[in-house]
């Protein structure tokens, strides 16, 4: 019997423990509300979790989960928690109170200095929520523990219970109240601190809704470009079913970064800085940027993290204004070998200054296919540089571009065993079909697949495929638009037999380099090999 009457307080633990969770993290969502730099403990651990894992992990978890990687993250967090909460709170029900308390307090800890080491560089204020939200779960588990006292020490059974807690009082006079009386105060209290603590939290969340971003955007009217681009020909199309389109849509475009909640960043205050090794500093407004010489340009973006095969790849119409442009009337000391782009959150990235400076349509943009830059893509200002990896090159939510050198400074990734050089190099992907997918002749018995090829700012010459052991042959292009842009391939055959087919495709660039068969993982300097699948004729 006492062995059932200590599980039966242990579950019972567990629940309070959890719910004593839910309202330090509710409360810390409410206090967090209340400033535009207060974010969630929950926010603080992950991003700390993001700056701390092995690489290995985060291609791994990129790979598994592509742009689903934070919310991913997120629930593995809240798991977690989940299952410290309940372990603490049924280790402070069964033995010491006292262990439940300290371990909530350890938790707060963690998470203010997660928020006070924060890449943006935090400060104490910033860890004001957790240590609020801590401190009024810990208060919640030694209520609930207080009014279930009773029940602790008699047990379900009605036997006494003398090792619970040692400072308690004594057992429960029966004329203050039945078993069930208890039961039901315990279980009435637990539902409203449940309430208690979702409530903090979505008015939290509602509260901190004034600091979108979101009616700044939709305020800004881009300018038109001084040579604005036409619309793209329908022959960079080679229409082949399942082939990516050569525009991808805003909302369709893959989003990796670093941010588990995306800034919001106004229009109204912001200011872009210009700074180093430079002659004079810039300081820009948004309406600054308007109003200087807009351009438009059709580049296509990679993530490092693309496996072969992988979707981590968009082609889009930007509008800003040239890097080189601005870096020109900034004035460039002699020395300066890399171009630092820094976020409003604290992230980094860093190119070569040659990829600034020689000629290829590098941008400070703030438009995306003919619409104010989405806030998930770095709204109001970020840089896209044609023929660089995102990780080095793409930093959203701009704020700083610093002049600086290689030797001193090191951006975001590299400390982290990423190369701090990152040309992309030239890929090839089938589209039309998945690997063990099936191929349907048409009714004239021939066959057609199709997918993209990507060499930014070589462009792409040509296109292979090989079908099973057979010899490479020459696909049918679509229209180069430019040497930023991905290109489309077809093939289409009429084949002799049914059944297993394999196939893999191969590109080569503008410069005539063939795509290498050689095998390697995104890590350091991102992935290279061919595209390599098996499909079903029929």
């Amino acid at each position: 019997m006492y062995a059932l009457r200590k599980r039966w307080v242990a579950a019972l633990g567990a629940a309070a423990g959890i719910i004593a969770a839910l309202v330090a993290l509710g409360v810390a969502e409410l206090i967090a509300g209340l400033s535009r730099t207060w974010r969630s403990p929950i926010i603080d651990v992950g991003d700390r979790v993001i700056d701390n894992v092995p690489p290995y992990l985060k291609d791994f978890a990129i790979e598994k989960f592509g742009t689903n990687d934070k919310p991913a993250l997120l629930i593995g967090i809240g798991a977690t928690l989940v299952v410290y909460a309940a372990v603490l709170g049924a280790v402070a029900f069964v033995r010491r109170l006292r262990v439940g308390v300290i371990a909530i307090a350890t938790f707060g800890v963690i998470g203010a200095l997660a928020a006070r080491s924060n890449r943006a560089g935090g400060s104490i204020d910033d860890a004001i929520p957790t240590v609020v939200g801590a401190a009024v779960g810990a208060g919640c588990l030694w209520l609930a523990h207080r009014v279930a006292n009773p029940l602790l020490q008699q047990g379900p059974d009605g036997d006494a219970r003398v090792d619970v807690d040692h400072a308690a009082e004594s057992a429960p006079d029966p004329a203050r109240g039945t078993r069930r009386e208890f039961l039901v105060r315990t279980g009435g209290l637990l539902a409203a601190m449940a309430v208690v603590g979702a409530g903090a939290g979505a008015v939290g969340r509602a509260i901190r809704s004034r600091f979108s971003a979101a009616e700044s955007r939709q305020n800004v009217s881009l300018p038109a470009a001084r040579n604005a681009l036409a619309p793209a020909p329908t022959d960079v199309s080679v229409g082949v079913e399942g082939v990516a389109p050569f525009v991808t849509p805003n909302a369709d475009f893959y989003r990796i970064d670093t941010a588990l909640t995306v800034p919001q960043v106004p229009t109204e205050g912001y200011e872009l800085r210009v700074t180093g090794m430079v002659e004079r500093e810039l300081r820009l407004g948004f309406e600054d940027l308007l109003r200087r010489d807009v351009v438009e340009h059709d580049i296509t973006l990679t993530c490092v993290s693309n496996t072969i095969g992988g979707e981590l790849i968009g082609n889009a119409r930007w509008t800003g204004v040239r890097l080189d442009e601005l870096l020109a009337e900034a004035g460039l000391q002699p020395g300066a070998t890399q171009v630092v782009g820094r976020s409003i959150d604290g992230y980094t990235c860093g190119f070569p200054i040659e990829a600034a400076t020689d000629g290829r349509n590098a941008l400070v943009a703030f438009g995306m296919n003919g619409e104010p830059l989405p806030l998930e893509h770095g709204f109001p200002v970020r840089l896209i540089v044609p023929g660089l990896y995102g990780y080095v090159s793409a930093t959203k939510w701009l704020i700083e571009i610093e002049l600086t050198t290689f030797d001193e400074f090191q951006q975001y990734w590299v400390p982290r065993g990423y190369a701090d050089r990152a040309p992309i190099k030239l890929m090839s992907r089938i589209d039309s079909v998945d690997g063990l997918g099936t191929l349907t002749r048409t009714a004239d018995g021939m066959a057609a697949i199709g997918g993209v090829a990507w060499a930014q700012t070589r462009g792409i010459r040509a296109v292979e495929v090989q079908l099973d052991d057979g010899p490479w042959q020459a696909c049918e292009l679509g229209a180069a638009l430019n040497d930023d842009t991905w290109r489309q391939w077809a093939f289409r055959w009429t084949p002799t037999t049914t059944g297993r087919t394999s196939i893999r495709c191969r590109a080569t660039d503008g410069d005539g380099v063939i795509q290498t068969d050689e095998r390697s993982e995104p890590l350091p300097n991102g992935a290279s090999g061919h595209h390599q699948i098996v499909v079903f004729v029929e």
